[in-house]
């Protein structure tokens, strides 16, 4: 389990004073991309050698709002890993209550959008984070 804080920015909220729905991706993929970099794993030099990540698919849940000036936490855990896809669970809190859930399909590409093997330090991570 990977764990990602974020405070609520005047940015990150609408005129109701509460979390616009949008950024919520925002914060689970700042996490995701904090993740990768403490799996040690460094996206230009992937980039550089061809091979990217892509959003396949997301399936989010909103159960509850976050507002200004909240500390949150971003917690990634990887639900399943293949050779080329991934699926991650990710879950914004607000101490034990969760705000939004979303499940994450990454695959791994080519730079120019053919398939191709998560690289090595992810296959097979699945309960190992």
């Amino acid at each position: 389990m990977h764990s990602y804080p974020v405070t609520v920015h005047y940015e990150d909220t609408d005129l109701g004073g509460i979390v616009y729905h949008a950024n919520y991706l925002k914060f689970i993929e700042r996490a995701r991309s904090d993740w990768v970099r403490k799996l040690g794993i460094d996206q230009v030099a992937l980039r550089r050698d061809g091979v990217v990540f892509a959003v396949h698919h997301i399936e989010a849940w909103f159960q509850a709002p976050a507002t200004l000036d909240e500390e949150l936490i971003v917690e990634t855990a990887i639900a399943e890993a293949g050779s080329v896809r991934m699926v991650l669970d990710q879950r914004v809190y607000r101490g034990d209550t969760c705000l939004f859930r979303a499940q994450v399909t990454l695959v791994s590409m080519t730079t120019g959008g053919k398939p191709r093997r998560l690289p090595e330090e992810l296959r097979g991570l699945s309960g190992n984070t």
